[in-house]
Formats: C-alpha cells, structure tokens, sequence
C-alpha cells in the first residue's frame, strides 16, 4: 500500500468525522499495488444516510481532506449501505483494503 502512515491516519480521522464512525474506508485503485508508481487515491465509503446527507459529507471531506493533505487527486466513491453494488463498488471490494 503505497500511502504514508500519517496519510492512512488522516483518511481514516477525517472519513469518521465527515461520516461517523461506523463508516467502512478502503482503499483501491492503484495505491493499493506497491509496485506502481503515481496515481490518484482512490478511497471507497460505505455508510448510512440519505443521499442528500452522503453528498454533504462527501463534499465535507473532500474539504478536509485538501485541507490536511494538501493538493493531490483524491477519488472518493461513496456507497449508501443500503443501495444495490454498481460495478466500482464491487472493484473496491474485491480488490480494496480496509484502512
């Protein structure tokens, strides 16, 4: 996994704080291959709420996330848990790391 341990902290504290703590974090995408080089982050969220709340907090944390790390591409995916797996939510299951 190619992220910092302060970055992996950092995702972890703000996706909690914009979503609450039972919101499941994975990474995926080509961060997740330590042998890559470059690439986004690509972060995947499940959580509850409506879909007016998911927006707001993902907008809230992609706020806090330029704020504390400053200007990289950062993809947040977000999931409502109870919505049907479209196909990038099955690719971060199935080849995704929970932070």
């Amino acid at each position: 996994m190619r992220l910092t341990e302060q970055q992996r902290i950092t995702l972890k504290e703000e996706t909690a704080a914009a979503f609450g703590p039972l919101a499941q974090l994975r990474l995926f995408g080509s961060r997740v291959d330590d042998s890559a080089k470059g690439g986004d982050i690509d972060i995947h969220i499940e959580a509850n709420g409506t879909e007016q709340q998911l927006l707001q907090n993902e907008l809230r944390l992609r706020t806090r996330l330029q704020a504390r790390l400053g200007e990289r591409r950062i993809d947040v995916v977000v999931r409502r848990r109870d919505a049907a797996m479209r196909p990038i939510d099955q690719s971060a299951h199935d080849t995704g790391v929970i932070l």
